[in-house]
């Protein structure tokens, strides 16, 4: 018997898409595989992006600040009716969970400080690069949850964006080079070496996202970089997590 057979399901909070399995959002993605790589059984409530605002202040979820100060709710969001914690923020989720389901760590070796840093900088290298990736989101957004998330996410990242955008592809590998480097620096296949993280958790729900909403050829363009290592690093996690 699993350990946990006797907990009640956890809920996570996620965006609807039109794609098969409806899993859009790397954030969320990041919370659904600790889960899954713990074992803690959860179920997944949908929410479609137009109404997330409305959903997670219903459930009393915490908003975030956005880069102008201004209130904004967010998905993931953790519920744990065996506590009656609710989490926002996908990083905060993974925080919680390991405090509080200790087994199958991914803070190994008192970790996560690195770890939070590693996040920062993972996004910052990765963020110039992600017009091209919000126009095929919105792609598979319904028309309101398009445009609500053309009108929320223009205010980090200036409208217009274009999926044909050289420079974003050349940003893009760029940041992947960089990655490519810190994973160079160890023996294992992970970025702490032969002791898997959240760091690989973080890096493969990216490159989950940008799998799930690309075109075909774009896909395999990022897969062809370092000697196709990303797509090695999404196939092995999604192993460790036991999503694959």
């Amino acid at each position: 018997m699993s350990q946990y057979a006797m907990m009640q399901t956890l809920v996570l909070y996620d965006t609807l898409s039109n794609l098969p399995g409806n899993n859009l959002s790397a954030n969320p993605a990041k919370s659904r595989f600790v889960l899954s790589y713990k074992g803690l059984p959860f179920v997944t409530v949908w929410v479609e992006y137009s109404d997330i605002s409305i959903a997670m202040r219903a459930i009393g979820a915490k908003p975030n600040k956005r880069s102008d100060g201004s209130d904004f709710c967010t998905v993931p969001v953790l519920n744990d009716p065996n506590t009656g914690a609710l989490i926002s923020d996908s990083l905060e989720i993974a925080s919680y969970l390991e405090k509080t389901y200790p087994e199958k760590a991914i803070f190994p070796n008192n970790s996560e400080s690195l770890i939070r840093e590693f996040n920062s900088t993972h996004i910052r290298l990765i963020l110039p690069a992600f017009k091209s990736i919000f126009v095929r989101s919105v792609e598979v957004l319904s028309p309101a949850s398009a445009k609500f998330f053309i009108k929320v996410r223009s205010i980090d990242i200036p409208l217009p964006w274009d999926a044909t955008y050289d420079e974003d592809w050349a940003l893009l590998e760029k940041g992947f080079n960089t990655a490519y480097k810190w994973y160079q620096k160890t023996d294992g296949k992970w970025y702490m070496g032969d002791t898997f993280s959240y760091a690989d958790i973080i890096v493969a729900c990216y490159l989950l996202w940008f799998k799930r909403v690309l075109k075909e050829d774009e896909w395999v363009r990022i897969s062809s970089w370092n000697g196709g290592k990303w797509a090695q690093v999404l196939a092995d996690v999604e192993k460790e997590c036991g999503i694959a």
